[in-house]
């Protein structure tokens, strides 16, 4: 079995279009086809058939059953391989796939990308993008994504996880709020307009919702946006308030009054997650360490 047909068999089947495999493989679409021909010989098997209407190819049952496997097994054959290799930030020409969820991005984002700049040498490039709930543990099975970074509860249960960030929510106003500086109440909270953070295919309700509804209570939303990079301007112009965890904030802080908020809500968690079969991988080792170090400072707050 030639390895090389192997990896072009793990092409195929994610890709499930030659012309697509053979453009990610970097060789034509003919040597692609003369490769899936030998497959099929020697799986006894037509692995991938022509879709009814002519756009992709169906994987066999087959198929489908080699394809955990086999991603699985050259994975780990990778790893072995990259951690033999080393990895030297300065001379390295990797390029990091970072998926960052919103909250991640304020809070990391900024200094994850100077701590690159600092520590890696020209060759290094990361590219950010947003995660999704429905398909981050397919796009990490698939490469397509090397660091995940959001909330717990969004992160696939069957990757590797570090915990970041943990901590509580707070609510903010701006500096010389018509509420004042007194102790927030539970009368308070639900009075005042609330800005809410959301994808924009979420109704009207956030996250403290949920906790105000098991206490027989409700506030008062008055705007919803899909991203917190928003917020601060409203506060600053507007009697809008927002509850959002403390570390948020720190950039601001001299621009609001910050209350605890008053009734109890599980923590604020920020993690990153991986995938296993990369746990070894030398340069997204460094990647994690990176990540770390930014957190280490949000979690030692300004200054």
């Amino acid at each position: 079995m030639d390895l090389n047909l192997l990896i072009s068999l793990d092409a195929l089947l994610a890709e499930r279009n030659v012309t697509k495999a053979a453009a990610r493989l970097n060789i034509s679409q003919p040597a692609l086809s003369a490769q899936l021909a030998k497959l099929r010989v020697l799986f006894d098997d037509p692995l991938l058939l022509p879709a009814d209407r002519g756009r992709g190819m169906i994987p066999t049952s087959r198929a489908l059953s080699l394809q955990a496997p086999l991603r699985s097994a050259l994975g780990k054959l990778d790893a072995v391989v990259q951690e033999q290799l080393g990895f030297d930030p300065k001379t390295s020409d990797r390029r990091f796939q970072i998926a960052l969820g919103d909250n991640a991005t304020q809070v990391i984002g900024l200094p994850l990308v100077t701590l690159i700049s600092q520590k890696g040498g020209p060759g290094i490039r990361a590219a950010f993008s947003s995660p999704s709930y429905e398909l981050n543990a397919k796009r990490m099975e698939e490469e397509e994504i090397d660091l995940l970074i959001d909330v717990l509860p969004t992160l696939p249960g069957n990757m590797k996880m570090r915990v970041l960030l943990e901590e509580p929510f707070v609510m903010a106003q701006r500096k010389n709020h018509p509420r004042g500086q007194t102790e927030l109440g539970l009368d308070d909270y639900c009075e005042l307009r609330h800005v809410i953070v959301a994808p924009e295919h979420e109704g009207i309700g956030g996250f403290m919702d949920a906790y105000l509804t098991k206490l027989g209570r409700k506030r008062e939303i008055g705007l919803k946006v899909p991203q917190f990079l928003m917020v601060p301007e409203i506060l600053l112009t507007t009697d809008f308030v927002c509850t959002l965890p403390r570390s948020l904030l720190h950039q601001f802080e001299h621009h609001f009054d910050v209350f605890d908020l008053p009734f109890q809500t599980d923590n604020f968690v920020l993690a990153m997650a991986w995938h296993p079969r990369i746990h070894a991988d030398p340069g997204v080792r460094w990647l994690r360490d990176l990540v770390t170090q930014t957190t280490d400072r949000a979690n030692a707050g300004p200054g």
